[in-house]
């Protein structure tokens, strides 16, 4: 750590007016404010946040397209329209790409951009290391989909089991791209969790207690806490899978006395706190939708607190019922059974205090209370399925059937999805200061709705019948053809919704040129972040913001009469009070956090093609951490890239934060113009 002391005279300047910094050459901090380069070097948490959203949506579209190929392949017996390898491949692409490259990312857009807001915040606790999660993200997402042209994709599944993942029976390299493009994103989703959690313990608004955060906040929070010690378990699984396949080591090799059983019980793990690390986001965002058009605030909010703490807790004491078929003996097997069966507890909880909140409420059924709506009842129908995964027989039955795809997609599909959908009607405005047509969005909705319903309802049916999932053709005359056809049709119907989604965003921008903007509360909301304009200002808010109680920004701008009616005291624009947005502490873009991610990738293609590639990758990932380290402080008169004056920038990561986490004393104290400024950086 070095400190480095400025010169009063440089902060006497009148804001806005800049200093000619001394040239640093390749360590200059970049200051573009608009075009691409201001994306690239960005360290703003919105702009991360819309960046994630983006991808993940793209992620989404090529995933979209493997399960289409699936189902037109599944939608007649006897099909040869792909060969069994590609089928393999496709269905293992489809599934890793829905959960780690577009559920997983879609929740940390809305977590990364929310977050800071809902806690009173300006930014994030480390804003270069949030910009090195998203671009190692990208780059291990597109690292994993270069496998399509490089000797295929994986194909083993997204659980991938041993001994299958195994060179002898997959010696393609598809296997090697998914161990290894796995360990990028669980980079990204390692450093993200440590960066949101240290934000919401230090960076709270003054007065904002843990029990005064929005439900939101709390299961971003929740989901953070899971990540961090789900990650490493898989982490574990992979770098073992990716020393037996180019090292010849022989962790699941049964020839060598290993017991492939081992990567079953690392993988689910993780992947059942996994699925709970997908769906409570989406909990998340229901219950701000919920109470906002039911003009009501949530119903028992304490419960829908301790109720997501507890399902991520119990999460790790479930992860067997996934290998009831393995073997694992009668003790085992009935100790899991019951922690399926309790851990429907807290959920069933979450759902009849959603439903307490809508009981008597004054709802508006607009687009995102549809979504939100049809999340409740989705979800809910795959929970019911789910629950009969604890009784031990049936599962064994149910296990290698359609009955499985059945409920899993209602549970991430139905419940992520549709929160997720919901959600972009919801905060759209705030991010990009125009509203979603509603009756657009309302056609999405039942779009959306009717063909989920006809693709995975199905799947039920076919399950129980017999129809072994995994496999790439069936035979006529066993009862399947209808129901596949009929699933067929659904699949092809949610790409049309999907379709109506984005023809709404660009035509709404259009119409938004003609309307009047929606002001920073199109909603009559409940929680801060609709107490910034549309779209949010770079510094966030004006002024420091001291929470008193739960809804803090619905309190502001209602009250009790001498009747003890509740009446509207102020207008959003009136609690939105003005302060001095050129005191705001912001971090600058930085280039090296996108230097550094770039170069991993090559590493891992060293690792699977040639070394110099590992070594050019190496090369470049040094160069990063160098450049990190070396970056020279913020100059505090110029521009950070947001263009603005603002007072005592700050250079490393902790630093950048320093104002907010500093707001969280009530004896919090800001640097004056004609003081001097000591800057820490690493």
């Amino acid at each position: 750590m070095a400190i480095v002391e400025r010169p009063s005279d440089t902060l006497a300047l009148p804001p806005g007016e800049a200093v000619a910094t001394r040239p640093l050459g390749v360590f200059t901090r970049p200051q573009e404010t608009t075009g691409w380069r201001s994306w690239v070097t960005t360290v703003d948490h919105k702009k991360i946040g819309i960046m994630y959203g983006v991808s993940a949506m793209v992620f989404f579209i090529i995933g979209g397209i493997e399960a289409l190929i699936i189902r037109a392949q599944l939608a007649v017996p006897g099909n040869d329209l792909i060969s069994a390898d590609l089928y393999n491949q496709l269905f293992t692409m489809h599934g890793v790409t829905m959960i780690f490259l577009v559920v997983m990312p879609m929740g940390a857009a809305f977590m990364n951009y929310l977050l800071p807001l809902q806690i009173g915040a300006r930014d994030v606790a480390f804003p270069r290391l949030n910009a090195f999660s998203f671009w190692i993200f990208l780059f291990g997402g597109i690292f994993l989909n270069t496998s399509w042209f490089l000797g295929g994709g994986p194909d083993g599944g997204w659980f991938n089991y041993a001994p299958n993942n195994g060179v002898v029976f997959s010696p393609s390299h598809g296997i090697d791209f998914y161990a290894l493009g796995l360990q990028l994103t669980g980079i990204a989703s390692l450093v993200g969790a440590i960066n949101l959690i240290v934000t919401v313990l230090n960076m709270r608004a003054p007065g904002m207690t843990l029990m005064k955060m929005p439900v939101f906040t709390w299961m971003a929070f929740v989901t953070q806490v899971l990540l961090v010690f789900a990650i490493p378990v898989i982490s574990v699984a992979l770098f073992l899978l990716t020393f037996d396949r180019l090292f010849d080591a022989n962790f699941f090799n049964v020839a060598e006395g290993a017991d492939p059983l081992l990567w079953e019980h690392l993988f689910w793990i993780f992947g059942h706190p996994e699925v709970y690390i997908l769906i409570l986001p989406a909990f998340g965002m229901v219950s701000e939708i919920i109470p906002v058009f039911s003009r009501k605030p949530i119903f028992g909010y304490p419960f829908m607190v301790f109720s997501g703490i507890a399902i991520g807790f119990m999460g790790w004491g479930v992860w067997a019922h996934h290998m009831f078929a393995s073997g694992l003996g009668p003790i085992s097997v009935a100790a899991f059974a019951l922690s399926t069966m309790f851990i429907a507890v807290p959920t069933g909880v979450k759902i009849l205090n959603w439903l307490a909140t809508m009981w008597g409420g004054k709802i508006t059924f607009s687009t995102p209370m549809l979504f939100a709506v049809g999340l409740v009842a989705m979800f809910t129908i795959g929970g019911l399925s789910g629950v009969t995964h604890a009784v031990a027989p049936a599962d064994t039955q149910q296990t290698d059937t359609y009955y499985i795809v059945a409920h899993f997609h209602y549970v991430i599909f139905g419940g992520s999805m549709m929160a997720f959908l919901g959600g972009f009607y919801f905060w759209w405005p705030k991010v990009f200061g125009y509203v979603l047509n509603d009756r657009v969005g309302k056609l999405n909705f039942w779009l959306t709705l009717v063909g989920f319903n006809l693709t995975f309802g199905p799947m039920h049916i076919l399950g129980l019948q017999g129809m072994s999932r995994r496999t790439h053709t069936y035979s006529e005359g066993y009862g399947f053809d209808l129901w596949n056809m009929v699933a067929t049709f659904g699949a092809f119907l949610i790409a049309f919704s999907i379709l109506v989604f984005l023809y709404n965003v660009v035509a709404s921008k259009r119409q938004a040129r003609s309307l009047p903007p929606p002001g920073p509360d199109p909603w009559d909301s409940r929680s801060l972040e609709w107490m910034v304009p549309s779209p949010t200002p770079a510094h966030n808010f004006d002024d420091v913001v001291v929470v008193t109680s739960y809804d803090e920004f619905w309190h502001r701008k209602y009250g009790e009469d001498e009747h003890g009616r509740i009446v509207q005291r102020s207008t959003p624009e009136e609690v939105a009070f003005p302060g001095d947005p050129s005191r705001a502490h912001l971090p600058s873009p930085s280039y090296w956090p996108i230097v550094l991610a770039f170069g991993l990738p090559f590493i891992a293609y060293g690792l699977i093609f040639n070394l110099g590639f590992a070594v050019f990758g190496a090369v470049f990932a040094l160069a990063g951490f160098v450049g990190w380290a070396l970056e020279p402080p913020d100059d505090p008169d110029a521009a950070h890239g947001h263009g603005e004056h603002h007072d005592g920038g700050h250079d490393d990561d902790g630093a950048a934060a320093e104002h907010d986490a500093d707001a969280g004393d009530d004896t919090a104290t800001q640097e004056t113009q004609d003081e001097p400024v000591e800057e820490v950086t690493t």
